[in-house]
């Protein structure tokens, strides 16, 4: 994973709770726990492999050094470790049988 830490919160809201101008007011309720019977990532997060940041003015500008980043990765995968490019099977054949 590239990118920055997640928030933490993996208990799910309900918003089931209409108030009468229309408005809705959620609560917390549902968390999330593992086969092994522990809660995941709540309160933490998830950190990544590779911290990169997307500062605010470069995002402005339209620049994504997340993805910029993740990019430069998999082109260093490729030059270390290229894969040859399989070739494409037959045509199938859709003839209507005779």
């Amino acid at each position: 994973m590239i990118g920055t830490r997640t928030w933490g919160g993996e208990i799910w809201l309900s918003a089931s709770r209409w108030l009468v101008d229309g408005g809705m007011a959620t609560a917390a309720e549902i968390g999330v726990y593992g086969p092994e019977g522990a809660w995941l990532i709540e309160g933490r997060g998830v950190e990544p492999d590779i911290v990169v940041d997307n500062l605010p003015h470069a995002t402005f500008d339209g620049r994504d050094a997340q993805l910029e980043a993740a990019i430069q990765h998999l082109q260093d995968l490729i030059a270390r470790g290229p894969r040859p490019i399989p070739a494409p099977p037959r045509y199938p054949d859709k003839r209507f049988p005779k």
